[in-house]
């Protein structure tokens, strides 16, 4: 984060230039960081035990739930409490909201041993909702609720193709490379040798490719970071409030349903996270690159990536009391 801040700074001229390297509204630095980012995670899928996934409709369900009924109304409540007055600011947190994560939730699953199985069936689950639904949930967040509350209303006109292309590019593309590898690599080689040689050896490229995305982000917003340190301020503590609240209640819950610690994991940081690549890319493309609405959307990566990889250490920290929780009920 603070080498794309300094990128951003020392070449002001750097969003200009990334914003000339897309293809139509999909910027490409961002779209190579995000696919070296999730392959090597989707490689490690076991995609044979997604089917048994699937029967397990509880954890599914609550992870919709969370993801698309208490987190858009939690962060639209947040939003309009700290940022009233700012309407640039305010609408950016309220796309934000609507947008459940499909990329890095992957990451964070992973470092703090949840399923893999379960986290890539509901990333899925969320991508396809996305692309069906975002336009719906945006008319509904920004035209239809502050409307019944009196509060002022607008419209967003997002076309559901763009938000299609969106995540086909982010999730698709990785999701069947990642599937194939493992199809072609255990034919051809063995699990043993997939998954002893193969998966070690690319595992380090999610690494790579996070942070370079995270480096990227942050060199497009340089300046307006920068120049607005106030208004940083004014995003983080809402979404600081947001994921501190929906990664809590949603691991209490999973806790108090009896589910497994790495189900439970899996539950609490998809609930938890939000899609900022697909949040940014809608706010710069309806309301320019240096908007309000682009920065807040910026924002949210700087408080997520600390803010969840801390959560990672309370999950492996509560990992003892659902391990004894689990021996009870069996």
């Amino acid at each position: 984060m603070a080498v794309g801040l300094v990128l951003g700074v020392i070449f002001p001229d750097i969003a200009s230039v990334f914003d000339r390297l897309k293809i139509d509204t999909v910027s490409l630095p961002i779209a190579i960081g995000l696919l070296a980012m999730m392959y090597p995670v989707l490689a490690k899928v076991r995609y044979g035990r997604m089917r048994n996934e699937v029967t397990d409709g509880r954890a599914i369900g609550v992870t919709l739930v969370f993801n698309w009924f208490v987190g858009p109304l939690v962060m639209f409540t947040l939003a309009w409490l700290f940022l009233r007055n700012q309407p640039e600011l305010r609408t950016g947190l309220v796309i934000v909201g609507i947008a459940p994560c499909i990329a890095m939730v992957l990451i964070w699953n992973d470092l703090a041993f949840g399923n893999r199985e379960l986290a890539a069936m509901l990333v899925a689950i969320n991508a396809i909702i996305q692309i069906v639904m975002f336009s719906a949930f945006g008319w509904f967040y920004r035209s239809v609720l502050p409307g019944w509350l009196g509060f002022d209303t607008a419209s967003i006109d997002v076309s559901p193709w763009a938000i299609a292309r969106s995540v086909l590019i982010f999730l698709g593309i990785p999701l069947l490379a990642g599937y194939l590898s493992r199809k072609i690599g255990e034919r051809r080689k063995g699990t043993e040798w997939y998954e002893e040689q193969f998966l070690p050896r690319i595992g380090p490229v999610a690494l790579y490719g996070l942070l370079f995305t995270i480096v990227c982000l942050f060199a497009m917003q340089g300046n307006q970071i920068t120049d607005n340190p106030l208004d940083v301020i004014r995003v983080a503590l809402p979404l600081l409030f947001y994921f501190a609240i929906m990664w809590s209640v949603s691991f209490v819950t999973a806790y108090r349903m009896k589910f497994a610690y790495d189900h439970a994991v899996s539950i609490a940081f998809t609930s938890a996270g939000n899609n900022f690549e697909l949040a940014i890319a809608v706010c710069i493309a309806v309301f320019g690159i240096t908007s309000g609405q682009a920065l807040a959307g910026t924002i949210g990566p700087l408080i997520e990536v600390p803010m969840l990889v801390a959560l990672v250490y309370v999950a492996l920290w509560a990992k003892p009391r659902f391990s004894r929780v689990v021996d009870e009920v069996d």
